[in-house]
């Protein structure tokens, strides 16, 4: 799976697909991650950058609490965040759709 739901806690982990077109959500990968699209290219951090305000704009979470917990500098990444009632929405969409 993707994710895991751990007290209060989301360790999501995303193939990361940097300079694309825009920000979106894609399809799970492998069931191992979910495919994530960022506009940045992968160049001095930049899509990292991006990707963390897209994960706060979305699912409502301050981007300070946001944090790799590893692959910072791979396309392959696990990032930890609080849970919340938006990412809980999102997870039943994308287990709908699968």
């Amino acid at each position: 799976m993707f994710c895991e739901i751990k007290e209060g806690k989301v360790s999501l982990r995303i193939k990361a697909q940097p300079a694309a077109s825009r920000n979106e959500f894609c399809e799970v990968y492998g069931n191992e991650a979910i495919k994530i699209r960022i506009k940045a290219p992968a160049v001095e951090g930049a899509a990292n950058k991006e990707l963390v305000k897209f994960l706060s704009k979305s699912f409502k979470v301050p981007k300070s609490d946001i944090v790799f917990k590893t692959g910072q500098n791979s396309k392959i990444k696990i990032v930890e965040f609080p849970l919340t009632e938006q990412f809980q929405a999102w997870l039943e969409t994308v287990k709908s759709d699968s």
